[in-house]
């Protein structure tokens, strides 16, 4: 399966299929200097493919985790780049989750004021969410993602057979963002996994997750209006994911309960029920508020949050801090669950 997704300067490929990371050289221009992003999470069989597709492959491999999402590991891409005499017609290749497309996306665009750059997402979660729109970014000061650049790949490419290696808590946080974006923009694919739809059947689980997000980003490449409805989850995830033990498909699951309603909230919780993902978290709303006030979408007069009142469909609402602080308590006093 084979689209592609429209920046303002160029339109880069997108290829789901199976074995294809056999056939990267077949999308990617390798025949360069290739720094080879990874971390002690992937199998080392998969940087070792991608390496063998390279006229002149260097290999660096990260440790796995959120933490590695640094200045320091940011430092240490570009210094490694420096020291293979890297130039501007190499390139950067992620082969990992979102964290490892995060940090070599911002090393690509940071070095030498930008070099090509290739995404290869080995999770669910990274596969239909971070692989493309072109964020890059690291954790600076305690904040997620608070400093980094637009900058698209030139290609991604997902081989659903690296799904296999997964555990199923990881797999069930790709069903999270997959939940998340039906939710928000499109009830016939949520209907869709809710009649069973799963990582079972990986090529059309990602494209219609893609194919969301792909309209989304094309629409708002640099999230000025419609993009930031994508944030559905992560308002509150974000804070949950700072001050718990849950990963990060898993924070979402449960930040998406404090802004859906109605009818729209028990089938969503329903189902994340059903792929085993928390609908409650026991951070306590006073830690929650004091991380929320320092994330990147916090505003001097609120906190813009995305709700769901209706699958499919989504709305964009400021809310005051006062009226933050009611969700969160309120939310808590429930139990916070569904």
């Amino acid at each position: 399966m084979k689209f592609s997704v429209k920046t303002r300067d160029f339109t880069y490929p997108i290829v789901v299929e199976q074995g294809a990371l056999e056939r990267l050289d077949g999308v990617c221009d390798l025949e360069r200097r290739v720094l080879v992003v990874t971390d002690d999470g992937v199998p080392e069989a998969y940087a070792e493919r991608v390496a063998a597709q390279c006229r002149e492959p260097v290999v660096v491999r990260l440790p796995q985790g959120e933490a590695t999402k640094t200045l320091e590991s940011w430092a240490r891409l570009l210094q490694t780049l420096l020291d293979h005499h890297f130039d501007r017609k190499d390139c950067v290749v992620a082969v990992g989750g979102g964290v490892m497309g995060d940090l070599a996306g911002f090393a690509a665009a940071s070095y030498m004021r930008g070099v090509d750059f290739y995404n290869v997402p080995t999770t669910l979660l990274s596969q239909v969410d971070s692989s493309i729109g072109g964020k890059t970014a690291v954790d600076f000061g305690g904040v997620k993602n608070s400093v980094g650049a637009f900058y698209p790949p030139r290609a991604v490419v997902i081989d659903p057979q690296t799904l296999k290696t997964l555990d199923a808590r990881q797999v069930a946080c790709g069903m999270a963002e997959t939940i998340k974006m039906a939710a928000a923009f499109d009830a016939d694919f949520f209907t869709a996994i809710e009649a069973g739809l799963s990582a079972d059947d990986a090529e059309a689980l990602i494209a219609g997750a893609l194919r969301i997000k792909r309209a989304v980003v094309e629409a708002d490449e640099t999230e000025k209006g419609l993009r930031r409805a994508l944030n559905f989850g992560h308002t509150v995830g974000h804070a949950i994911e700072a001050n718990s033990a849950l990963l990060h498909g898993e924070s979402i699951a449960a930040g998406m309960l404090y802004f859906a309603s109605g009818e729209a909230r028990e089938r969503i919780a329903a189902l994340l029920r059903r792929e085993k993902l928390p609908t409650e978290t026991d951070v306590a709303p006073k830690r929650l508020m004091e991380t929320l006030l320092h994330d990147k979408k916090a505003e001097a007069d609120g906190v813009v949050v995305v709700r769901v009142d209706e699958i499919g469909t989504h709305r964009l609402e400021k809310l005051s801090q006062e009226a933050l602080w009611d969700v969160l308590t309120q939310h808590a006093s429930k139990g916070g669950r569904s």
